[in-house]
């Protein structure tokens, strides 16, 4: 894998990441029908019964429902052939229903690492691990 495939995944990756910073749904759903095959495998927590693209884009309905300022910020981004590895920060405000719970109005703060592999031009594949517990915990869900 050359170096230009690397810097090409991680301008992918870039774009895919700005699109959902956006917070604007028909850009995000935009950017995924462009930049994520349509069989992507997403190795995360996702509702039963989705998979591929529409369980990616679901992901991101429910959270710009709850925090509709959400904001991901890319912490590392690492590159090497096939896959890039991004170790982000996820803020927002608690607005909007959330796994079953109305809006609290508060805020969080959590971290989250994700592998992305790539088939040319685009993501083939996702692993994520996100801290929930201490989303769930910022929210009041948990016990401290």
């Amino acid at each position: 894998m050359t170096v230009t495939r690397e810097a090409t995944n991680k301008a992918l990756f870039r774009r895919f990441h700005e699109a959902m910073n956006t917070r604007d749904l028909a850009t995000i759903a935009k950017t995924i029908d462009e930049v994520v095959a349509p069989d992507v495998l997403f190795h995360a927590p996702v509702p039963t019964g989705l998979s591929g693209r529409e369980a990616l884009l679901n992901v991101w309905q429910v959270l710009l429902r709850a925090f509709p300022d959400i904001h991901v910020e890319v912490e590392d981004l690492i590159a090497e052939g096939d896959k890039v590895v991004s170790r982000n920060t996820v803020t927002g405000t608690h607005l909007g229903e959330y796994r079953g719970t109305p809006a609290t109005g508060r805020t969080v703060s959590y971290n989250e690492m994700f592998i992305v592999r790539f088939e040319g031009d685009q993501v083939a594949e996702l692993w994520g691990v996100v801290d929930v517990f201490g989303q769930l915990r910022q929210l009041g869900l948990v016990p401290a």
